[in-house]
């Protein structure tokens, strides 16, 4: 019988698989990682939303708004976070 708290092999390939992570290659910091993980999470909750809706499981005013409600999210995560709008030095 296997403990419920640790997920098998099986199960972490499975999670891996439908839930991916990328590497985060930026500048480190915590507030970037977080960040990114947020990020992240929003692309993959949109291809979700967007499927749904090409599947006609929803309408588009509704994947509109679930998109909408993320993108606030999203946006909120960065504010929170202290992620600042100054453009990247160029090379």
């Amino acid at each position: 019988m296997t403990n419920s708290a640790v997920p098998d092999s099986a199960q972490v390939s499975k999670n891996s698989f439908f839930h991916p992570r990328s590497r985060y290659y930026g500048k480190f910091t915590a507030e970037n990682l977080a960040f990114n993980a947020n990020l992240q999470e929003f692309a993959h909750k949109i291809s979700y939303i967007s499927a749904l809706e090409t599947g006609g499981k929803l309408s588009p005013e509704e994947a509109y708004q679930q998109v909408q409600s993320l993108w606030k999210q999203l946006k909120q995560s960065k504010k929170s976070l202290g992620i600042s709008e100054t453009k990247p030095p160029e090379a």
